[in-house]
């Protein structure tokens, strides 16, 4: 029986496979530089490890409400999960699996949260693109990210790559900093211990 993790696998082949013909040979050399860069700069991602407390946090969600972790935590343990952007076909790929899987994660009685260090609007934007029925919230500044997972800022080189294909990078952040989480999922169970935790980009 095919689950959801193999369908996934499946869509990520077909997705790298699309991409592969659709971008040019230029720029796909330049992001798998700089993929290759980020994995031998760190040796550890995660800021946040299972057994240890989760940090708690306000942040606003896609219509600009104030979301609060302790909150969630009082109907129920969190799947939070750290992503780029809007712009990431592999996180908006991600963002469709993890809406396909909602019934599963409520029948264990855990709500998702997604955050990156977009505005509101590009939120707003990536909801309504995968029709979402979670909350994505805004970190700006990558001030919750920090405390769960590796930050780091955007190389030159990607940025203006995006640049020559059309894609305004900054455009989808209220600061100039380009930093970027790199992505992380936590289960947090409702006392704030975290009972997982697992970046998805080599921890």
């Amino acid at each position: 029986m095919k689950t959801e993790r193999d369908s996934y696998q499946e869509n990520l082949k077909v997705l790298s496979e699309n991409l592969g013909t659709m971008l040019p040979k230029q720029a796909l050399e330049v992001f798998d530089k700089d993929a290759k860069r980020l994995e031998k700069k760190y040796d550890s991602i995660l800021k946040i490890q299972v057994g240890d407390q989760a940090p708690d946090f306000s942040l606003m969600n896609a219509t600009s409400r104030t979301v609060r972790l302790s909150e969630l935590l009082k109907n129920g343990k969190v799947v939070l999960t750290f992503y780029r952007g809007s712009w990431c076909p592999y996180c908006n790929l991600q963002l469709s699996h993890y809406q396909k899987s909602m019934d599963e994660i409520h029948e264990l009685g855990a709500e998702l949260v997604a955050i990156s260090p977009q505005t509101p609007d590009e939120s707003l934007n990536i909801k309504e693109k995968n029709e979402l029925n979670f909350e994505v919230l805004s970190d700006n500044g990558n001030i919750v990210a920090r405390k769960y997972t590796t930050v780091f800022r955007n190389a030159d080189a990607p940025v203006n790559t995006m640049a020559g294909l059309g894609l305004d990078f900054d455009s989808h952040y209220s600061d100039d900093s380009r930093e970027l989480p790199i992505p992380a999922v936590f289960v947090i169970e409702k006392d704030f211990t975290v009972s997982f935790a697992k970046s998805l980009g080599g921890d």
